[in-house]
């Protein structure tokens, strides 16, 4: 879905190649207000629920006219950068945990620290925006990564849910067996993903860090280990094989498995509890993770979905910290937004509107209270963080599809990981 008010990539691209000097953030719209651009990334949802939310803030302040700039999630940090580099970037930019101190550090954010309203926030996740004593970015919400599952995939298979306070990687792959060889052949028992989070928290049960000391604390054995599940799964048909889940992961969260109600089980954060459930129409549990035998932990911790972020390059300054104190501290935002881009961290505004959410917000407000004595701080990535996504995919993808062994591959996904975060 596109609106009028969404600028294409075509047309951010034409901005980028026309700038002369500063980005545009001082211009005003034809009519006369003030043009405010503000970038993000999502599924078609996300889109809608965002330009409520702008229109929302555009009836409360009349002479701004918000401009979002919508792209999908594989080609948002292109544009981005190209946008931050020829100096044309959006006055309000949402970015993830991964890239703050790379863009911070650049120069590209401005400090917000006494600019945007922080006092009924979560200091504790507020402060993962924070650098060098200055606060850079807010926290839009908070996020678990959490194993989702079908109910009416698993009963349909005959399977009961397993015991997450203790299930094992092993029985994972059991159980991913038995759902697909219940199924006609088009069904699997899970979808896999080659997110760096999991294999953060894969490493966390072994004791393992992935950052530790301006380093990659991840050995070798563990990052084996885990592609060692992916191998697993594809043997017994627990989950399709590298080529079509290639293709899956390509089509996004609503062509899942689990949200075309063809697999039973699979990773994801939790603000996209709401997209799947509305997509597959089917009840979606939460789960823990699976954790390695004899492991204390499950490796889980509370993450920022994502941040809000200024240019510090803008000329509206004033208008793009009351369009973000807008997103993070008014209830009317709240209630447009809900889970989305996680759980409010605003305590105040999320009493507001608990009663009001809808079941799904339901559920994780209530899965992320009952594994909070559980749940570690999040870790803040180094400059050179924004790669290591990129990186992990493409060793893995190696490693599964056979253009690559284990050995080598994690030799040298280790080799690259630390070079980037030392240059």
């Amino acid at each position: 879905m596109r609106s009028l008010k969404t600028v294409a990539l075509l047309a951010a691209a034409a901005l980028t190649l026309t700038a002369c000097g500063g980005g545009d953030g001082g211009e005003a719209a034809g009519d006369g207000k003030v043009k405010l651009r503000f970038s993000y990334w999502g599924s078609d949802a996300r889109q809608k629920l965002t330009e409520q939310a702008i229109a929302a803030f555009e009836k409360k302040n009349p002479n701004i006219d918000v401009v979002g700039e919508f792209s999908d999630w594989p080609s948002y940090y292109e544009s981005l950068a190209t946008k931050v580099a020829a100096n044309d970037a959006p006055d309000v930019m949402t970015l993830e945990i991964r890239g703050l101190a790379e863009y911070s550090s650049r120069g590209a954010l401005a400090d917000l620290t006494g600019k945007v309203n922080v006092a009924d926030l979560d200091q504790t996740v507020l402060a993962t925006g924070s650098f060098d004593g200055k606060q850079y970015a807010i926290p839009t919400g908070v996020n678990v990564f959490a194993m989702f599952v079908n109910k009416p995939v698993l009963d349909k298979a005959g399977e009961k849910l397993p015991d997450d306070t203790s299930w094992t990687w092993d029985d994972y792959v059991k159980l991913s067996e038995k759902i697909t060889k219940a199924g006609d052949g088009s069904t699997f028992g899970t979808e896999y993903t080659f997110n760096q989070v999991y294999l953060s928290m894969f490493a966390a049960q072994r004791g393992e860090k992935f950052y530790d000391n301006g380093k990659i604390g991840i050995t070798p054995e563990t990052i084996k280990a885990w592609w060692a599940t992916f191998d697993q799964l594809i043997k017994t048909k627990g989950s399709p094989d590298a080529a079509k889940m290639a293709e899956i992961a390509a089509a996004g969260v609503e062509q899942s498995l689990i949200g075309t109600n063809k697999g039973a089980m699979g990773m994801w954060w939790s603000n996209q509890l709401g997209t799947l459930s509305k997509v597959s129409g089917s009840e979606l549990q939460m789960l823990r993770l699976p954790k390695a035998e004899g492991a204390s932990t499950h490796g889980m911790f509370l993450q920022p979905a994502m941040h809000w972020t200024i240019s510090s390059k803008t000329e509206r300054s004033a208008e793009a910290q009351k369009f973000v104190d807008f997103l993070v501290n008014d209830p009317e935002a709240t209630g447009i937004l809900l889970s989305d881009r996680g759980l409010p961290v605003n305590s105040k505004v999320l009493a507001s509107v608990k009663d009001k959410l809808p079941p799904a917000d339901q559920q994780i407000l209530t899965f992320v209270e009952s594994v909070k004595s559980e749940l570690a701080q999040a870790e803040v990535p180094p400059k050179g963080g924004s790669k290591m996504e990129d990186i992990v995919r493409r060793y893995s993808e190696a490693v599964t599809s056979g253009q690559q062994t284990p050995d080598e591959a994690a030799t040298k996904l280790l080799e690259e990981a630390n070079a980037a975060i030392a240059g």
